[in-house]
């Protein structure tokens, strides 16, 4: 079995991972969507990660999905709403049982590329570090956190997983990573909205703690519902502490919104909504919170989905 690190979405944390990989010495290749995006990276060498100020060039080798040669481990990096489109043009190369590691934000794209791949484990991932592009195949750590992976279906650790601690990639091997999931889900979900909405920093939402713990009160009640009572505790205490923590920094939807691009909302405030009324749950703060965003999103010509 090949021990090549097939990476889907060069974005900021597809280039974090592979530019780790290839530091420590990992066999990696970038999976990119077409012929035009190879022949642009081509030009530009590789990627740059750029570390407590220090950049640092990566001649990673690319190719395109429709490239030869089976793939047997792949980190699909990409949105949550590109996940499962993306993947599709991979089935094909996909090997029998092949390891795919899904670091997607929000909750449904996950069992969306699973269906798709019943010959692969798909391992899930909740990441909390920081990364943001500063140019085409350039990329800047911006913050040090950490990294929860789990299989639902297979407890047992990956036989590559200790490649990540060999790249200094922080990260553990977790038997509750849904747990993980739907507290960063619930996180997002009574922070990131608001901030859109308020077009104000994370630390803005000071100024709306009875909005804030309204939501969470729902959303706690939403985990208790689906089986995750573990996170929903202390749920508003810990939105408050990040709150407080990244006060200057503005929510990664508030960054989409505002330079025009696609939200993961469908994945985030839309599955909660979603799987609240699939188990006859009435949240009016979170609906409501929903239908504002949608419309904030249209008038702005952006997608609602």
């Amino acid at each position: 079995m090949s021990s090549t690190w097939h990476i889907l979405g060069a974005g900021s944390l597809g280039s974090l991972w592979a530019c780790r990989l290839a530091r420590a010495g990992k066999a990696v290749r970038l999976v990119l969507r077409d012929r035009q995006r190879l022949q642009a990276y081509e030009q530009a060498g590789g990627l740059t990660l750029i570390e407590q100020e220090q950049p640092r060039h990566y001649a990673i080798p690319a190719e395109t999905a429709q490239a030869d040669g089976p793939i047997h481990r792949l980190l699909v990096a990409c949105k949550a709403y590109d996940a499962a489109p993306a993947i599709a043009g991979l089935v094909p190369r996909l090997a029998e049982g092949a390891d795919v590691l899904l670091l997607q934000n929000g909750l449904g794209s996950q069992d969306a590329v699973a269906d798709l791949l019943p010959q692969a484990r798909c391992v899930f991932a909740s990441s909390t570090e920081g990364a943001f592009r500063e140019g085409d195949w350039q990329v800047r750590f911006a913050g040090h956190g950490f990294n929860w992976l789990g299989d639902p279906r297979n407890p047992a650790l990956p036989a590559w997983f200790d490649d990540l601690h060999e790249a200094g990639i922080p990260a553990e091997w977790t038997v509750d990573i849904l747990t993980r999931l739907w507290r960063k889900l619930a996180l997002n979900c009574a922070i990131n909205p608001l901030t859109v909405l308020h077009a104000c920093q994370n630390g803005g939402l000071l100024g709306h703690l009875a909005e804030v713990h309204g939501l969470c009160t729902e959303l706690a009640a939403l985990l208790r519902r689906c089986g995750q009572p573990q996170a929903a505790e202390g749920l508003e205490e810990e939105v408050q502490r990040v709150i407080v923590a990244t006060a200057a920094n503005y929510s990664s939807m508030y960054q989409d919104v505002h330079a025009g691009r696609r939200t993961e909302v469908h994945y985030l405030l839309g599955h909660a909504c979603r799987v609240a009324a699939r188990h006859g749950l009435q949240l009016p703060q979170l609906e409501h919170l929903l239908q504002r965003l949608v419309e904030h999103l249209r008038l702005r010509g952006l997608p609602c989905d």
